[in-house]
């Protein structure tokens, strides 16, 4: 019987997802493939224990946050895997909860968890998965200045609008010995509805009471100025072609954008770089429920980045088909497991064990015929 073959080709983050829709063929029900690091590094060798009797196809939209993460994963599984495709579309948190909702996937994905009043509405019930976690960064385009730091009194002057200058007096009290340019501030945000905005926005408002009650937070908001760009992607090529421009996204988009980076100040006062590690010091300062619903806004800690998420999976609690069932369940644990290894390369944040140990059990209730072994 054949076997799907990897693409041994570097693969860009942006072709993941086509290649997704490759066919798989019969095989055993262990086997492995190797499969090539999106981001052009070493090879990989993923590994599988699922065995389907039939072909099964697993479709999954919604945030774009993860996107990268997800489609590498469900790539690297899927070659892995005789008889699976797994073909995640990355259409936003807003898109994904509603197709969702509407039972139109076999699984979503939002950055936002899903609300009491949204999970009461989902007859085959919800499992809210947090797979993966990130930094929703600013990234800006100031030629000349490689380095900048902003409190969060001035990031929200910013997007209020009340600071319109680059080289305004509360911006350089921050950034002694960096040439500000007298540039007009153009500010670039989500147009669709994003977890990523949802995310951002809530932590603005634990820090700002102004902001909280001026423009508040959600998945869209009214923004006071700017330009939109839709997705992680769409505000990165916004920023990137806008002299002068700020705007929020995913940590691994604006890296791999080549966009530079603002330091923001923390809940201690404290200017910290987004990296892996001053993200996962701020997940440790929340204890994630049994629920498994959990927020990160403007932490505690003096090391802590400011804006840390987690990104939920979202699953029923019943599927029609068991082989279905069996085959989300496989994929989960595949992303519990090998998927974790690959997330600092990618810009993501591990799960720490502990975490990754409360969602394989809750994932577990998926499917009666598979049993999540954790690594």
């Amino acid at each position: 019987m054949s076997q799907l073959k990897s693409n041994r080709q570097s693969l860009g983050l942006a072709a993941l997802a086509a290649l997704l829709l490759a066919a798989c063929g019969g095989g055993t029900s262990t086997t492995s493939e190797t499969a090539t690091d999106a981001s052009g590094g070493a090879e990989i060798k993923a590994t599988s224990k699922l065995a389907l009797d039939n072909t099964v196809t697993l479709t999954g939209a919604g945030a774009s946050f993860p996107a990268p993460i997800y489609q590498r994963w469900f790539l690297d599984f899927s070659n892995a895997t005789p008889n699976l495709q797994v073909d995640y579309q990355s259409v936003g948190s807003g898109a994904g909860v509603e197709r969702f909702s509407q039972s139109l996937v076999n699984f979503g994905a939002s950055d936002v968890a899903m609300k009491d009043d949204e999970i009461s509405g989902v007859e085959k019930g919800v499992l809210m998965l947090p797979m993966t976690a990130g930094s929703v960064v600013l990234a800006y385009n100031l030629p000349g200045v490689d380095s900048l730091k902003l409190t969060q009194e001035a990031t929200i002057g910013i997007l209020l609008g009340n600071i319109t200058k680059w080289n305004d007096p509360k911006i350089a009290a921050s950034n002694e010995g960096v040439d500000l340019p007298d540039e007009n501030i153009t500010v670039v945000y989500r147009s669709d509805g994003s977890g990523t905005t949802g995310v951002f926005t809530k932590n603005l408002s634990a820090m700002s009471e102004e902001w909280k009650t001026k423009v508040g937070e959600g998945k869209t908001v009214e923004w006071p100025v700017g330009i939109g760009g839709a997705k992680n992607d769409g505000v990165a090529a916004q920023i990137r072609q806008t002299v002068g421009a700020i705007g929020y996204l995913e940590q691994g988009f604006a890296a791999s954008a080549g966009l530079p980076m603002v330091a923001l100040e923390n809940k201690a006062g404290n200017f910290i770089e987004p990296t892996p590690e001053s993200a996962s010091i701020a997940l440790g300062a929340v204890e994630l429920p049994e629920n498994l619903r959990a927020f990160v806004t403007n932490p505690e800690g003096d090391d802590s980045y400011p804006i840390v998420t987690y990104t939920w999976l979202l699953a029923y609690q019943q599927y029609d088909d068991p082989e279905v069932a069996k085959a989300l369940e496989a994929t989960i644990e595949y992303g519990l497991n090998e998927g974790q290894a690959i997330s600092t390369e990618l810009g993501y944040i591990p799960l720490p064990d502990n975490v990754r140990q409360k969602v394989a059990a809750a994932a577990d209730a998926i499917s009666p015929d598979y049993t999540i072994e954790l690594k």
